[in-house]
């Protein structure tokens, strides 16, 4: 599998932590953008117990998914949308 195929499965935490320790040098196939366009989601970031949270993580790992994600996604069946 190429390198840059890897990339569009990272969260914006794993991707800075790769960037951080590699250079686009590396990829034949990555290019520069001169022009990119984003919208913003407003969100609520919310406080959680550090060894809930560690708990949280690790099943979002094994499910091969964000915490964010995750945690959504629960919220959402309990609340009912």
């Amino acid at each position: 599998m190429k390198k840059s195929k890897k990339l569009k499965d990272m969260s914006v935490y794993e991707a800075s932590e790769f960037w951080d320790e590699h250079d686009f040098s590396e990829f034949d196939d990555v290019k520069e953008v001169e022009e990119i366009r984003f919208s913003l989601i407003k969100k609520k970031y919310i406080g959680v117990d550090p060894a809930l949270y560690t708990k949280i993580r690790k099943k979002a790992k094994t499910l091969h998914t964000t915490e964010d994600s995750l945690i959504n996604k629960w919220l959402s069946e309990k609340v009912g949308t």
